[in-house]
This record gives structure tokens, sequence and C-alpha cells, in this order.
């Protein structure tokens, strides 16, 4: 949210109209043949005058006294030295003041700071939309006009990732109505660049929030004791209670859930399933496939499910039969969503809340090609995440009609969801 800050003048106590103001620096401006922004445009100048003020403000209320005034103490004003600071108009050169003895530690621009903190910022969010070190650096040289090594920019990166430590321990809900788990692929240097999987748990809070509670380094055919590792993290972190967690035929996860939280439901993820069952068939039937599918994932019961399935069987098994072992292994799994409201079934059965974080993971792995550690990838990977919700929750929009899938929720998980 914007803020105007009023400005008052001095001589008169009136307030001074920043419009106005405004419209006569850029009228000014422009018969002067001096550009907005750019080395010498009028942004950079402004920042230059508004930095330089505050720092002088700074080193008056060090001092104690008022520029060009009599000194009232042994330290002094001992002139200015030249700096060039890199801010979000681009390089700045400004005049630091200095005092006698050396005690004057600004704060606006700290000592040996040479990037204002927007600009950290700015190189986080270009960095967790894909691009590498060098396209910022390149960024940065065409829009700012300033060098910024790529060293600097790993640097800059790095910063966050003690912030991403606190991120992953941070404190969860007491309790969870869905849980996902998915996982995203990305080529890691191990000895050779290899396919590794990236675990990410994403929540649906009781308020109806999407709530990313982790991502973590996996492997393949990562088993039970993997998975009873990542869960009872997430429990050790105050997850009493989950209700239903979807997820995707990992190996050892149902096991491991059905221990962390007795309770739980594991419920394989219908969108998924409708996908594996393309893969098996041609793409010219995909239509036909999907539409007959249809009544099997809606039917009212198990029973009319079994029914559906087996219309849609005599149809597509005999020439895709892969398509029948692929249902049945996953039958125990899918039947739990026919037991519930339409309500819950639109909440469990859409993964837009995974779907559309993966599009993102992608589009930033993807960039890089591939990662030299598990650390550097997880690191790119906090910083989409961080772009979602920069105050670092990992929450970032509401599920859509979700007050009917609570009552719905709390009518089938009676006094487990407060």
């Amino acid at each position: 949210m914007s803020q105007t800050i009023e400005m008052i003048d001095p001589v008169t106590g009136e307030i001074i109209d920043q419009q106005q103001i405004a419209e006569q620096l850029l009228a000014q401006a422009k018969e002067q043949g001096v550009s907005l922004v750019g080395p010498g445009g009028l942004l950079g100048g402004l920042t230059k005058t508004v930095l330089e003020t505050a720092l002088e403000a700074e080193m008056t209320e060090h001092l104690g006294y008022e520029k060009h005034a009599s000194s009232n103490g042994e330290n002094a004003r001992n002139g200015t030295r030249s700096k060039t600071v890199l801010t979000e108009v681009g390089a700045v050169e400004i005049d630091v003041p200095r005092d006698r003895d050396g005690s004057f530690q600004p704060k606006i621009v700290r000592k040996r700071q040479r990037r204002l903190d927007g600009i950290d910022e700015i190189v986080l969010s270009l960095t967790a939309r894909g691009l590498t070190t060098g396209e910022v650096a390149a960024h940065f040289d065409d829009v700012y006009g300033a060098s910024v090594s790529k060293d600097t920019i790993s640097k800059i990166t790095d910063k966050v990732i003690e912030e991403m430590t606190e991120w992953q321990n941070r404190p969860l809900d007491r309790v969870y109505p869905v849980v996902f788990i998915d996982a995203i692929v990305v080529k890691v240097r191990d000895g050779q660049v290899r396919n590794k999987p990236f675990y990410v748990a994403v929540g649906v809070t009781t308020a109806g929030e999407r709530d990313i509670l982790g991502i973590w380094a996996g492997d393949v055919g990562e088993g039970a004791k993997f998975w009873l590792g990542v869960l009872t993290e997430i429990k050790n972190r105050g997850v009493e209670d989950v209700c239903i967690v979807v997820c995707d035929g990992l190996k050892g996860l149902p096991e491991s859930i059905t221990t962390t939280w007795e309770l739980a439901v594991v419920q394989t993820c219908i969108i998924h399933l409708i996908r594996n069952t393309f893969r098996f068939a041609s793409r010219k039937y995909w239509d036909q496939i999907a539409r007959d599918l249809r009544p099997v994932y809606t039917a009212p019961t198990e029973a009319a499910a079994k029914a559906r399935f087996e219309e849609f069987a005599e149809k597509w098994c005999t020439m895709y039969p892969a398509i029948r072992k692929l249902w049945e292994n996953a039958w125990t799994e899918f039947i739990p969503f026919l037991d519930y409201d339409v309500e819950i079934r639109r909440i469990i059965c859409s993964t837009n809340a995974i779907e559309s974080l993966n599009a993102r993971y992608r589009r930033a792995v993807r960039a890089r090609g591939h990662f030299p550690n598990d650390a550097a990838a997880l690191k790119c990977l906090y910083l989409v995440t961080r772009s979602l919700d920069p105050t670092g929750r990992g929450r970032a929009r509401w599920v859509t009609r979700w007050k009917p899938a609570l009552n719905a929720f709390a009518i089938t998980f009676e006094g487990r969801i407060n």
C-alpha cells in the first residue's frame, strides 16, 4: 500500500502540493533535455538529494549542532567523501559527510554499503522468476547502467539460506483438513547430472489458506523410512492431526502417513490418476477416455464406481490392458474420495493449489539447466516460495468456495476441525 507523506513549508507552515512540485520538476527536466531515469536522470538526481539530505540530518544528530553552526565539542564535521551506491533508479554518486574522530556511523547508507536494501530484493525477485546470475547481471547493466558481478548476486541470494532454515523449521497449525504431497524433478550434479525428486507438502488450513509446509530433497525410490522422517518432522512442528493426505503412489508414503497420524485418510490424487491413464493410450482417444472415466470418479458410491469402471474397462482395457492394472493398483487409495460430500471432493480433487506452485518451480529450475548440489536447488525452490509470500510464512492465496467445504469437513470429521 502506498503512503503519502505530507511536506510542510518551513517558512509558511503550509502543506506543499507534491503533485504540483512533481509537475514542475518534470517540466524543467523536459526543457533541459534531462531523461527521467538512467545516468544523470531526474530520478537519480532526486535520489542523490534525498540521500545526502538524510545523511546530513544523521550527522547533525550525531554531533548535536546544525551544519555551518559552531561546534559545541571536540568532534566536528570534516568534509565529505564521494561514494557510488546502486539504487532502484540506477547507480548514484553521493557525498557522505565525515567527522574528525571517525565515530559517525550512518544508517541510511552504511559504511562499506554499495547497494540500497531494495536492490537485494530486486535480485531475489529476478532469481525467483528463473533468471540465472548472468541474466540478473545483464539486467542491471541494461536497465540501471550498473555493473554487478555474478559473485555479488550469488552472495545476495545466499543471504536467504538462514531465512530458509528458519522457515523450514517454523511452527505449523495444530490441524490441517487436507495436505497435498507432490514431487518436482530437478537436475542435480552428483558425480554426474541426474534427475532428483524434491518433495513439496502443501496444507490447506482451517481458514482455507494454502500453507507450504516445507521442501525436502529426496532420491529415486525413497521408502517408508524417508517418509516417516519427513512426516515426523512436520508433526514435531505442531501438526497434531491431518484429516486427508492427497498423494500419488509414492513408495512407503501411505504406511508412514497412518503411522504418523492414526486417523488420517490416504487419498490418491484423482487428477494424477487420470493423467497417468492417458499415458497408456493414444492421444487421439484422450477426449473419449476422459469422458468415459468421468462417471467413475463422480459416482455416488464405491459399488457404483466399480460398475462404471467395468463398463469403461470393457470398452478400453482390451486395447490398453495397462489402464486396468493402473486403476486396480490405485483402487484402495481412490475409493475414500467417494465417501465425501461434493464440497470436500472439490477441494481434494482440485490440485490447482500445488500445480500452480509446481509450474513456478519448473520455470525457475528449467532456466538453470542443473544445480551443483541439493543446497543450491533448495535455495532456488525457496526463493520461488518466498516470492509468493515475502513474509516467509509460505501462505499465498485463499482456496475458492472454502466455507461450504469447511462445513462439510466439520460434519465429516466431527470434533477434529476446530
